[in-house]
């Protein structure tokens, strides 16, 4: 029996990083995600959805790459979304995502940090977040 535990933080934002998550579908977004996650065995341990974007920890299964989580949870919500009538437009996700790895040490600080975006983002927007994630874990 194989047991794997890989902590990753991901992170994706709506095409062209408008702010088309709006607060009326926040709540059900973020259920949806869980009870899809839940149905396809995708371990996620928390999620979270801003205006323009969206944060998730995973624990990746053995059988899992970041890329096929990513395509499965990011298509099926922009489909989900699209067929529900919720929204007077065609949703997208951008294509591109970012993901690091999370130890077992940082989780709960992972964690905290993803539940606490609507506080978060008071203080600071998706850009300054973004460009400080890029200046933490530079592409190498």
């Amino acid at each position: 029996m194989s047991y794997t535990r890989i902590l990753i933080h991901c992170v994706w934002t709506t095409k062209d990083r408008k702010r088309t998550i709006l607060p009326v579908i926040r709540k059900e977004l973020i259920q949806h995600f869980i009870e899809y996650a839940n149905a396809k065995e995708i371990h996620l341990l928390e999620v979270n959805v801003w205006e323009n974007h969206c944060h998730a920890l995973i624990s990746l299964g053995r059988n899992q790459t970041i890329a096929e989580i990513m395509r499965m949870m990011k298509g099926e919500s922009s489909h989900w979304l699209n067929n529900s009538g919720k929204l007077p437009f065609k949703f997208l996700w951008q294509d591109d995502y970012y993901a690091v790895s999370v130890s077992e040490s940082h989780m709960k600080a992972v964690y905290r940090y993803i539940t606490g975006q609507e506080v978060h983002h008071k203080k600071m927007s998706w850009e300054e977040e973004l460009n400080l994630f890029l200046a933490k874990y530079p592409n190498s």
